[in-house]
């Protein structure tokens, strides 16, 4: 009731109560050894408690349903629903009751009443009955304000309020890292953990990709004709418990020979989380739209399109880099050759490349040996020399590819077993 309100007597009712699902009943199992004193009495009791798995008994579980005592906690992205009844006490007819429900947050006020018309009369022990349903969007506490307003058959307008406060929590906590490939690929890192205090069905976690992008998911190994999740079949998440999603975003074809572009997008998508708890318990979160850290190019940006994943020693073997021009000028580009201790080029040096109007690519093939045995890190092999006469300076590119390197081998048939 409102405390600003002179008490009185009211001749309407007002009870609410929280829509939820029961939960299991939970007991503390004793138990003790056969040779202990209490020998199997302990083990009797158990087996003669209605409330336990009957073979099972030694389970906290048990097989009866419990009814929630109080609001408890919400969390958000469920949907909490409410049972609001207004019923007359009294032995006169009342008339013009108006039932407003609203949920304060510490942001808005929410109206949640189905209807906004009064009810005409409502006769001695008669009520009126209404369901609320609101899906929660946000943290902290929440006041549900149940208000009731009347009229008495004397002709006095009568009202009152209840107040019923509860506390919205986090049920997730979610970070994400974003890796840059040399090609325009993005892979996202999602790391879900769970923390609350009961286990989660995870059905579903995806990503919603931005316009310029198309996501894969990386969530799943092949087996047979369908793929199988790496988390299992129980997609279940335990109290604390983080689990890690990987996806994979490439540029959509109309995006992807825009270099300049491609280059600016910091938005990703938004990640979609779905899950369940309890006996079934429906809840959603979605992200807010992720943003990456925009790679930075520079004017040329230098790419391996195809490069072998093992050659042998100091036979040649083809390569077929990108250029791109990532500037909003045209670049006059002139290739330099330059060997290093392991790896040598194949070719001519000094040529070159022709314009390349900005936002557009160039693909350069070259041949190149290696001279040195192992893993080999292609920086060394691109470590190529672009003049740009436009601008008069001579930039050193890189790119992060591996290739190895390894001693070429006659098998004979003696080496071969079955």
């Amino acid at each position: 009731m409102d405390v600003n309100q002179t008490k009185q007597e009211h001749l309407l009712a007002l009870k609410v109560m929280r829509l939820t699902k029961p939960t299991l009943f939970t007991n503390l199992p004793v138990t003790c050894e056969d040779r202990d004193l209490p020998g199997d009495l302990f083990s009797q009791l158990m087996r003669d408690d209605p409330s336990t798995i009957k073979g099972a008994e030694t389970l906290m579980l048990g097989e009866m349903l419990t009814l929630p005592q109080n609001f408890g906690n919400i969390f958000l992205g469920e949907t909490f629903s409410s049972y609001i009844s207004v019923h007359n006490d009294s032995n006169q007819i009342v008339k013009d009751i108006l039932v407003k429900a609203d949920l304060q947050t510490s942001s808005q006020r929410l109206s949640l009443s189905a209807s906004n018309s009064a009810v005409a009369e409502l006769k001695p022990e008669c009520c009126i009955d209404d369901v609320i349903h609101h899906e929660v969007k946000e943290i902290g506490t929440h006041i549900l304000v149940c208000a009731v307003s009347y009229t008495s058959q004397f002709g006095e307008k009568l009202y009152f309020r209840k107040f019923f406060k509860f506390q919205v929590l986090k049920p997730l906590d979610v970070k994400t890292k974003f890796y840059n490939a040399e090609t325009d690929e993005v892979f996202l890192e999602a790391q879900i953990q769970n923390i609350t205090t009961s286990p989660m069905f995870m059905e579903k976690v995806s990503l919603e990709p931005s316009m310029m992008y198309n996501v894969t998911e990386l969530n799943s190994v092949s087996c047979g004709e369908q793929g199988e999740s790496t988390f299992g079949k129980m997609s279940y998440l335990q109290p604390m418990d983080t689990r890690q999603y990987l996806y994979c975003l490439k540029p959509k074809p109309e995006y992807a020979e825009k270099a300049g572009v491609i280059k600016g997008v910091t938005v990703i998508g938004k990640l979609d989380i779905v899950w369940k708890t309890n006996l079934g318990e429906r809840g959603r979160l979605q992200t807010s739209q992720l943003q990456r850290m925009a790679p930075g190019y520079g004017d040329i940006r230098l790419s391996l399109e195809m490069i072998p994943d093992t050659v042998n020693l100091e036979e040649p073997f083809d390569i077929v880099c990108k250029i791109t021009n990532c500037s909003e000028r045209t670049m006059d580009l002139l290739l330099e050759m330059c060997n290093t201790s392991s790896v040598h080029w194949l070719g001519i040096s000094g040529r070159q490349l022709g314009k390349v109007s900005p936002g557009s690519s160039l693909l350069l093939p070259l041949t190149v040996f290696s001279s040195v045995q192992g893993l080999q890190v292609s920086s060394q092999l691109s470590s190529s020399l672009i003049q740009f006469s436009s601008r008069g300076y001579i930039l050193l590119l890189f790119a992060s590819e591996y290739f190895w390197t390894e001693t070429h081998r006659h098998v004979s048939k003696e080496d071969l077993r079955i």
